[in-house]
């Protein structure tokens, strides 16, 4: 599971950590994410990120 960047805001979604203020565990790859969740710092839609190698 690779990290992914927010290309708006440049926040990383790493699964390792999840994001538990949005009820995302960790472990969770970027992949099984909702459409509907939205970057925790800009709310940029998730189309917005793209993966890091």
């Amino acid at each position: 599971m690779r990290p992914w960047m927010c290309k708006e805001c440049g926040y990383v979604y790493d699964p390792r950590e999840g994001d538990l203020d949005n009820n995302i565990k960790r472990e969770t790859a970027f992949e099984q994410i909702s459409e509907e969740w939205v970057c925790p710092v800009c709310y940029a839609q998730k189309i917005t990120f793209e993966a890091l190698s």
